[in-house]
């Protein structure tokens, strides 16, 4: 990518790149007559403010006003892609939204979501959280030349427009063939619909506004900032279909459900209840379990702000260490158009985050953070710290070793890029230069989770996908092959 080049980029150091965050997906339906009152454009813009976390790199809305639907989209964040003025040309009483971390598929204007398709029976865009795993198979079934872009959202967005017999019977027809994690929400000129994989991998919620309206988001946080109430999960395997006549829901196959475990540790806005648990009470249960799995006597537990902040409240209160700051973070990095120079990427870590000096020279130290991907910002913490006069550095992980690329949802780097793909934990101790290192058990994680084993996908901690994977649909580029 050349410099200045007016794209959004997270690069500070192309060899370190952490666990890319899936897509958040927003749709909301109000009564027509409301329209002018409830500028669904706005209401999305700010569900999708709420759901940055989960994809920085374009975002996009859709709206209709019953005859005619009109999409915008640009690479960027939500506040840089959208403004007033745009905002106010998005009219209409329906509106689905998307902000994206491209699993399939480059990152380019083509890719960005929402998807739209036209046909002799009208108008159809689509926003996908999720990564299909047949979508070879999928594309096989269309014609040579339709696709436009290189997503498995737009092969999805191709058959469910081309059908004949309008979106609910094509999602009745294509969705049971779909394999894969898949939170869809999308809408024709007079519907919102909503759908979500057997497997329920990706979280999909259900709320009500006042004056009948209805939103639907990728996370409870998304409700909470348009003031919708949480009424429900959609549910793994559901369809629901959203109008005049109210909420319609059916099942387009038996619910599997195994929600992905790495919500709770990383992916999740604290603020965020997936399936009934608190995410931020989750992650410091971990934090207290993780005290009690790997003790040490140290004089402060520090997080790596903000990703190990909940895990290190809970670390301090179940060991009694006291917590403190040792890390100030700068808000801004990953907001920034312009790629860093050559010098700027030589001083690394400190673009992201300094030393307090004071707080913590000649103390021992417990630094808490989520996960561990490739090593590299561990051990320019590790080292920043020690430059800082730290006596010592006790590094806890909130979650298992990440051994396992994903394949639902989550750009991981592949198994050989990941450290504990590669290392024992010795290994990588003695790689970050930590005085010692420890990872919460998977067991202690998913008991912290208060899910049963069985319905949560744990694949890039142990390996096993639910939802098997030919080799020949892995990878992000497989559309993009000539």
């Amino acid at each position: 990518m050349p410099l200045g080049d007016g794209r959004l980029s997270h690069d500070i150091d192309s060899s370190d790149r952490p666990p890319q965050d899936a897509c958040g997906v927003f749709g909301v339906w109000v009564p027509a007559d409301q329209a002018s009152r409830a500028e669904v454009s706005k209401l999305t813009y700010y569900g999708l403010y709420a759901l940055q976390h989960r994809g920085q790199e374009s975002a996009g809305i859709a709206v209709s006003d019953g005859s005619r639907i009109v999409v915008f989209k640009d690479m960027g964040l939500v506040a840089q892609v959208f403004d007033e003025s745009v905002l106010n040309t998005l009219r209409g009483h329906i509106a689905v939204g998307h902000c994206r971390y491209s699993t399939t598929g480059s990152p380019t204007w083509e890719n960005a979501q929402p998807t739209f398709r036209s046909s002799d029976a009208g108008g159809l865009a689509l926003t996908h959280n999720g990564n299909l795993i047949n979508t070879p198979e999928l594309a096989a079934r269309l014609a040579p030349g339709v696709l436009t872009a290189t997503t498995d959202t737009e092969v999805l967005t191709a058959l469910l427009a081309t059908h004949g017999d309008g979106p609910m019977a094509a999602a009745r027809e294509i969705l049971p063939a779909t394999r894969g994690a898949y939170s869809l929400v999308f809408m024709d000129e007079g519907t919102l619909y909503a759908a979500r994989d057997p497997e329920g991998v990706r979280p999909l919620v259900l709320g009500a506004l006042e004056d009948r309206g209805w939103v639907v988001a990728s996370e409870s946080a998304g409700l909470d900032i348009v003031g919708a109430r949480f009424v429900r999960e959609i549910e793994p395997g559901e369809l629901v279909a959203i109008d005049g006549d109210g909420v319609r829901s059916e099942r387009f196959a038996e619910a599997r459900p195994k929600g992905c475990l790495f919500e709770y540790v990383y992916l999740a806005r604290p603020d965020t209840s997936i399936a009934g648990r608190s995410v931020q009470a989750t992650r410091v249960e971990v934090g207290r379990r993780l005290a009690r799995e790997h003790p040490v006597e140290a004089d402060m537990v520090i997080p790596t702000p903000e990703s190990g902040t909940p895990a290190a409240i809970g670390y301090a209160e179940a060991s009694g260490i006291p917590y403190g700051q040792g890390l100030v973070k700068n808000s801004y990095v990953g907001r920034t158009f312009i790629q860093p120079s050559q010098t700027i990427r030589q001083l690394g870590i400190r673009l992201k985050l300094n030393p307090l000096r004071e707080a913590i020279e000649g103390k021992r130290l417990v630094v808490v953070d989520d996960s561990i991907v490739r090593g590299n910002t561990q051990r320019a913490i590790v080292g920043m710290l020690r430059d800082a006069g730290a006596a010592e550095v006790h590094v806890r992980i909130s979650s298992p070793p990440v051994s396992w690329p994903c394949f639902y949802g989550i750009d991981f780097a592949t198994r050989a890029e990941l450290i504990a793909g590669n290392l024992s934990v010795e290994g990588i101790r003695d790689s970050i230069g930590a005085d010692s290192l420890g990872f919460i058990s998977l067991d202690e994680l998913i008991s912290a989770s208060q899910i049963a084993k069985d319905k949560l996908c744990r694949a890039c901690f142990d390996g096993v996908y639910p939802i098997p994977v030919d080799e020949g649909a892995r990878g992000k580029h497989l559309l993009e092959v000539t």
